[in-house]
């Protein structure tokens, strides 16, 4: 979970640069404020990092004002193509008995320090733009959802945001999972 120093500047000049072309997603908010909140803060850059790497494009969509904490949010416009082709969690995972994926969203997220998207966030996130107009993107599953065998998540199709279900050990080359990030 080290980051290299110069991996530190590019990541920080890659978020910069996409912070200030989106100032719609975060109106109000100053770059250095958020900058300072990451200076040092290995644990969080690596999480931004393995976001950027995996085809997240992470940016500012908000400050929590009770707590101080910048979010930031997966913003590619298609669902992260390196988070593509998993199955929801390691249940659905193990309980695959052919053609299992390589992973699972779930696992995933833990494995990069990050959240899945609620719903609700899910919904927030596309009034800032129109995202997964071609794909989809697994969202956190109420347990009675999952205790089932079901798995949540959405999209955007005919500018209208929808939530839909599968099984959650479904995966599909269109579809990932979108994370959020609190600094």
């Amino acid at each position: 979970m080290e980051l290299s120093q110069e991996t530190i500047v590019e990541l920080l000049t890659t978020l910069k640069i996409r912070f200030e072309k989106h100032m719609n997603r975060h109106e109000g908010l100053e770059w250095d404020k958020v900058q300072a909140k990451l200076d040092g803060n290995n644990e969080k850059l690596w999480s931004l990092n393995e976001m950027e790497r995996t085809g997240g494009e992470p940016d500012v969509v908000g400050l929590d004002e009770n707590t101080g904490e910048y979010i930031f949010y997966d913003c590619s416009a298609e669902s992260p193509k390196g988070r593509r082709s998993i199955c929801y969690d390691r249940e659905a995972l193990e309980s695959r008995k052919k053609h299992k994926p390589e992973n699972s969203a779930m696992d995933m997220v833990v494995e990069m320090g990050i959240e899945m998207l609620t719903e609700d966030e899910y919904r927030e996130l596309q009034k800032l733009g129109n995202f997964d107009l071609k794909t989809s993107s697994w969202v956190q599953t109420p347990a009675n959802v999952r205790k089932l065998g079901g798995a949540l998540f959405c999209d955007r199709r005919y500018d209208t945001v929808f939530v839909y279900h599968n099984g959650a050990d479904s995966y599909y080359g269109a579809r990932g999972f979108r994370g959020s990030l609190r600094v």
